[in-house]
């Protein structure tokens, strides 16, 4: 999701910029609120919140008879059960990746999809294109805040937010919450690997859900640089680093996100290269020190470029650096020494498996 971030004055502790500014659709999410090292400890440790408001969200209504939704992304979405979330993507027809994405099953025949802010109008055109004459689909964006609570005290955040019964909302399920003035969604999925919830509210009432939510002592928030962090120590990819229209889900090791059983654009081209072998492969990699990997870094290995660096971070958690890249198939086994070329230098890695935290948090293989 490459999109021009900075910090902002009214994104401080009291504050939602998005409930302040809705429906302007030109907002970004902090950086950071303080340090963001220490955001993601206290994530870690206890509970954050993240004003993600910048996501998009659609609305699709189509009868599941005739389900065009089902041919546009490889999740089944026309078999999940209703109040359930499935991750998915959209393809083009060359099998490379447009956008990931969130799908909510509300009704036998309404879904709510969430995509990444950077995509959300062009992914609305394509959706829009690609469903039959007797489906429709509504952009509700502008009109929606969306506030993650993250952490291994959210749990009881939440109940203490939306009552008892949030504990009966099981991982990748949603529900309707009384919250304040209205019966809003509460997600559990999460993006830090920690027991987390999203909530999609009102933008007119944003700032004071954010309010009631900083009301708790536990709570503190959380920017763009803590959510890189937390991500990146699960192994979570992230669209327009990981993920782009440049590779494709088999690439990326996320073939359990494609329904090879039904067809979607660009299963064709996939099936293609899976019976020929993916070229590249992405990697997890720990540096030996404390520098840390960045974007389109260089990787080498045998002593020649072998690919590049998608993502890098300082892990607080591990005290190492830790990046995420593609690397020739034939060079990406685990265990290799590889080489980091800087520009300023080089750092020496080794190739592990993800998640880089391996006790606790939630895996991306437990995701559905």
């Amino acid at each position: 999701m490459p999109m021009k971030m900075k910090n902002t004055p009214l994104h401080d502790e009291h504050v939602s910029l998005k409930a302040v500014m809705a429906p302007f659709a030109g907002w970004d999410m902090p950086i950071h609120y303080g340090s963001i090292l220490e955001e993601a400890r206290h994530t870690r440790s206890s509970v954050s919140i993240f004003d993600v408001s910048h996501m998009g969200e659609f609305i699709v209504r189509e009868k599941p008879e005739a389900p065009s939704l089902d041919h546009i992304v490889t999740a089944p979405v026309t078999r999940m059960k209703n109040k359930r979330c499935r991750y998915g993507f959209l393809l083009n027809q060359n099998g490379t990746i447009m956008d990931d994405l969130i799908a909510y099953r509300k009704a036998d025949d309404e879904w709510m999809l969430v995509v990444n802010a950077a995509t959300r109008e062009r992914d609305f055109s394509f959706i829009k294109s690609q469903l039959s004459s007797s489906a429709s689909i509504e952009n509700i964006s502008g009109g929606i805040v969306k506030i993650d609570v993250q952490g291994p005290g959210s749990p009881e955040v939440m109940r203490a937010l939306a009552g008892d019964r949030i504990r009966d909302l099981a991982y990748y399920g949603f529900d309707f919450f009384d919250l304040l003035s209205g019966k809003f969604i509460i997600s559990r999925t999460g993006y830090t690997g920690e027991p987390g919830y999203e909530i999609y509210i009102d933008a007119g009432i944003g700032v004071e859900l954010w309010r009631s939510l900083m009301n708790n002592p536990a709570v503190r928030p959380a920017g763009l640089g803590a959510r890189d962090i937390l991500r990146l120590e699960m192994g979570y990819p992230l669209y327009g680093s990981e993920l782009t229209e440049n590779t494709t889900p088999i690439e990326s090791g996320m073939e359990r996100f494609l329904d090879m059983d039904k067809d979607f654009t660009g299963r064709d081209s996939l099936l293609v290269q899976q019976k020929r072998g993916a070229a590249r492969r992405l990697i997890g990699f720990v540096s030996d020190g404390r520098r840390a990997p960045r974007h389109e870094n260089r990787i080498l290995a045998d002593k020649r470029e072998a690919g590049y660096v998608t993502s890098g971070v300082f892990s607080p958690h591990l005290n190492r650096g830790i990046g995420m890249g593609y690397i020739d198939a034939d060079r990406s086994e685990e265990g290799r020494e590889i080489r980091i070329d800087t520009g300023r230098g080089e750092i020496t890695a080794q190739i592990v498996r993800v998640p880089f935290l391996k006790k606790g948090p939630i895996k991306m293989s437990e995701v559905v």
